[in-house]
């Protein structure tokens, strides 16, 4: 017999430190899913966001996440973005959450099972404005990493001195010289031109990857810059749904994408985005520099999807003041790292307990304060720079 309905009854956002929106999602049968729809920098436009998505589907039955899904996405006219892609990220996490305590076994289970037994991380190192990244990059080891992210430069001009790229090249060769795999992270921060000089010159020190070497709008720039070098270009951040990432697919531009469960419409279309970049032969590196549920939930889908590599995680990331990735865990150990690999999340649902007092308390503490803001960078000129 199918399962009996189980309605929504009550839908909560919690603002919380650092920068995370939090969503709970309770149903009639008294199950309670926990959700996530942080986007870094807009947290109000997302708050209001989900009274829209409350006042629609409070009183719909839980069970039915791709009918709520596909209504949130497609029956108002204007769809997609970031704004609303994130609210119905943190939704269909926290109904998902609610399906897998239903009955019992990890969302993954509920995707067509586990493919591995544990999932590759990595972590960051250095800051917005990178410079001394080798004791960041030891403790890392030492905390039992095998892979670090950084970013690339600091503020850049259009075009500007070469010279300011060989510092990166000499940071990324510091890294290397402990061991570890080393991801890099041009944020979007280089135009074409200094793009191209600075991928090149990291040929030879073979990173990990190099990560959004141009803006997402550059979908054709992007596609000519993996024609000339051989380091695997990731991306996916800034993409909220299958279909941004279809260009980028159809012209090779990308080797890894970087869907993020928060901005990209959850479980449910990162499980999608897995798949069809498989198709594609591309491999699968979800973007995470947020909070616990996030990360558990895209440890659902990497517990599952053959394409996927390395997984995205904020442990004591330069964003996180105020809290950190274990703060509102009951168990922190569920995230022990090991060897570079966190095993795999066996528990019910996501896997993973919050602490909800906590959260209650931080919110209560935040709701007033002003939300976090990226910063706004200019150059000797005083003219606007990429962030």
């Amino acid at each position: 017999m199918p399962p009996s309905p189980n309605k929504i009854t009550k839908l909560e956002v919690f603002r919380v430190p650092p920068r995370w929106l939090f969503v709970r999602v309770e149903t009639e049968l008294g199950i309670v899913g926990w959700g996530e729809g942080t986007l870094e920098g807009h947290t109000e436009a997302i708050e209001g966001a989900y009274q829209d998505l409350a006042e629609r589907f409070v009183g719909w039955d839980a069970e039915q996440i791709q009918d709520i899904w596909q209504h949130a996405y497609r029956s108002r006219f204007y769809r997609g973005g970031p704004v609303l892609m994130s609210a119905l990220s943190g939704l269909d996490i926290a109904l998902w959450d609610i399906k897998g305590k239903r009955y019992g076994v990890p969302v993954w289970q509920l995707l067509g099972g586990k493919v591995r037994d544990r999932v590759k991380v990595y972590v960051w190192v250095g800051g917005d404005k990178p410079a001394d990244v080798l004791d960041d990059a030891a403790e890392r080891r030492a905390q039992g990493f095998t892979a670090v992210k950084m970013n690339a430069t600091d503020a850049v001009a259009w075009i500007d001195s070469p010279t300011l790229l060989q510092d990166t090249v000499e940071r990324v060769r510091q890294v290397k010289s402990l061991g570890l795999d080393v991801g890099i992270d041009f944020h979007g921060r280089l135009h074409k031109g200094m793009t191209k000089q600075l991928a090149k010159a990291l040929e030879p020190m073979t990173p990990l990857f190099i990560e959004e070497p141009l803006l997402p709008t550059q979908t054709e720039e992007i596609a000519d810059l993996a024609k000339i070098v051989s380091t695997p270009i990731a991306l996916g951040e800034r993409l909220y749904s299958r279909h941004d990432f279809r260009p980028y697919f159809e012209r090779r531009a990308i080797d890894i994408a970087q869907p993020d469960v928060a901005h990209c419409g959850g479980i449910s279309e990162l499980h999608r985005i897995a798949s069809y970049a498989e198709t594609y032969d591309v491999a699968l590196a979800p973007h995470c520099p947020l909070g616990p549920i996030a990360l558990a939930a895209c440890m659902q889908v990497d517990i599952s999807a053959p394409n996927f590599v390395i997984q995205e995680m904020s442990l004591q990331m330069h964003y996180n003041e105020g809290a950190d990735l274990l703060t509102y865990l009951a168990d922190p150990t569920v995230f022990a790292v090991k060897n570079g690999y966190v095993e795999a999340l066996d528990g019910p649902g996501l896997g993973i307990e919050v602490n909800e007092t906590l959260i209650r308390e931080a919110a209560a503490k935040h709701v007033d304060e002003k939300a976090w803001r990226n910063a706004v960078w200019k150059g000797d000129d005083g003219g606007l720079r990429e962030w």
